[in-house]
């Protein structure tokens, strides 16, 4: 093959450049690490809002960049457009959860390395990614914290509270603390003993309270 074989375009030639054997099994392939992604996603996602349709489109990004790497690998000049095409491409869809650049990223590999045609490299190195992130994002070695908002009307009221928050609670921090002429609201975060929240309706039954509020608290946070 000479340096001006190797660059004639051909469209007849292109045609019959992959077997129908290599696109069946390639897609299929696709398809099913597709699908592997998409279920270790919806095991670890810990969003507030789940969204299927990310879901689908990790699916959709491992065929699609399949497709594309073995429509390139087969033609020197169809690579070469490609890379210019696709330079001119921008996504402007906001990430929500950093691990889900992860996943995005996780999705094209898998189609690059699988249209290579390194198959158990695409297969064992996913099914290894997906256990790390199964055992790791899912692992919770400490209790969740909840974040408790109180509004009461005096001192007296606020040491009740705490008191009385420190019976129910491994441990207690006041993260914020705002004080008026009659009004102190207190922010606290906690780590119950008990996955049990009654102990916030005897906090707004106490005198000189307000109102209690509890929230799960999703946010980063030291351990």
């Amino acid at each position: 093959m000479t340096f001006n074989d190797i660059f004639k375009s051909s469209f007849l030639e292109n045609v019959t450049a992959i077997s129908p054997l290599d696109m069946i099994l390639t897609l299929v392939l696709a398809f099913g690490l597709g699908l592997f992604i998409f279920y270790v996603y919806k095991k670890t996602y810990q969003g507030v809002m789940y969204s299927s349709s990310f879901g689908v489109t990790l699916i959709a990004l491992t065929m699609i960049t399949a497709q594309v790497i073995l429509a390139v690998t087969s033609n020197v000049v169809l690579s070469l457009g490609m890379v210019g095409a696709l330079s001119i491409v921008r996504f402007r869809t906001a990430i929500k959860e950093p691990l889900d650049i992860a996943f995005l990223f996780w999705s094209i590999a898998a189609g690059i390395i699988l249209a290579a045609g390194m198959i158990p490299l695409a297969v064992i190195g996913s099914v290894v990614i997906g256990l790390i992130l199964l055992i790791f994002v899912n692992r919770k070695p400490h209790k969740n914290p909840y974040i408790i908002v109180v509004s009461c009307t005096d001192h007296r009221a606020e040491n009740e509270v705490m008191n009385r928050v420190n019976q129910y609670a491994e441990r207690c921090v006041i993260k914020s603390k705002s004080a008026q002429k009659g009004l102190v609201e207190l922010n606290l975060e906690v780590r119950l003993k008990e996955e049990n929240t009654d102990f916030i309706n005897l906090l707004a039954e106490l005198p000189g309270v307000n109102s209690a509020v509890l929230v799960s608290y999703n946010g980063e946070y030291m351990g």
